[in-house]
């Protein structure tokens, strides 16, 4: 990396527990990233899985912030932003390899177009196949119509009808935030991610705010990585369960008007009810809880490890 020119992109990623997976992911921006100046920035959730000590000896030109605890996704990466130099963010997922050089074709895009905020590269499984990055506008009917596309896509003849949809870059509602590619001036103009939002709909409601700002969200099929999914969550899935709720909740506090935020606490209160009496699981016990005491200033009780 040539420090002697402004910094271009800094790419920023959030860490937790991520000593599997973090080699892969740096070894591959380290080969494939080629422009004049870039920097990478790592953001350690307080992991204690010793990620730490693999990257100041393995990667010790890699900037580090260290977190004294685990404040979330949209908290780490707003703790990355803080001290990046780079003209536009690539906020990019522990669990992603890069297979090819794709920083300047997202450049140039956001180049090309003043008006575009945000761009979401394409997102690849392991074994090749595509993966749905994208989403119409959350809300009742927008919750419906991505949960259809993910369904469809599971049903082979439905899947190169899908795949068709994503082969043109296009302007979209929201990009999932593996690989979230914004403007700095943009990002730090909305303050960053909601840090109410512990983990999920954190790119949902920043793509919104942007949109609120007249910026175009937007998807180019024309790069791509891969994105092993779910790696960070699969550990505390029960947990997580809990967290998506209580963040979508929130988001739909912020943005939906009052007839969906009672739709979706009768519709939740509905499902998790009848799981609770007919599984004794504790968990929706724990949700239908929250659908009660849940405050749209924060979001209580956020994990911290």
């Amino acid at each position: 990396m040539n420090q002697q020119q402004p910094i271009s992109v800094s790419i920023i990623l959030v860490n937790y527990n991520g000593k599997e997976i973090l080699p892969d992911c740096l070894n591959s921006i380290e080969k494939f990233i080629d422009i004049p100046s870039y920097e990478i920035i790592i953001v350690d959730n307080a992991s204690s899985d010793n990620s730490i000590e693999l990257l100041a000896i393995n990667y010790p030109q890699i900037h580090v912030v260290k977190q004294i605890e685990n404040r979330g996704f949209g908290a780490g990466n707003n703790a990355g932003a803080k001290v990046a130099s780079g003209e536009f963010l690539f906020l990019l997922n522990t669990d992603t390899v890069l297979t090819s050089n794709i920083l300047p074709h997202l450049i140039e895009l956001m180049q090309e177009d003043p008006q575009v905020g945000i761009i979401g590269p394409k997102l690849l499984n392991p074994d090749g196949s595509l993966q749905i990055s994208v989403s119409p506008a959350l809300g009742i009917k927008g919750e419906y119509q991505a949960r259809k596309m993910h369904q469809d896509y599971l049903n082979i003849s439905q899947q190169s009808l899908i795949e068709q949809e994503f082969q043109e870059i296009k302007e979209v509602d929201i990009v999932v935030g593996a690989a979230f590619f914004i403007r700095s001036s943009l990002f730090h103009e909305l303050s960053g991610f909601d840090e109410n939002f512990f983990m999920y709909f954190e790119e949902s409601d920043l793509c919104q705010r942007a949109q609120y700002q007249g910026y175009k969200i937007i998807y180019t099929p024309h790069v791509s990585l891969i994105h092993l999914k779910g790696y960070s969550i699969q550990k505390a899935a029960n947990i997580m369960s809990i967290e998506y709720r209580r963040s979508q909740i929130y988001y739909y506090q912020k943005h939906r008007p009052l007839w969906e935020q009672i739709l979706l606490r009768m519709y939740l209160f509905y499902k998790f009810f009848t799981e609770f009496i007919t599984t004794n699981n504790p968990n929706s016990r724990k949700i239908i809880v929250l659908l009660f005491t849940f405050k749209k200033s924060a979001v209580q009780g956020s994990l911290s490890n």
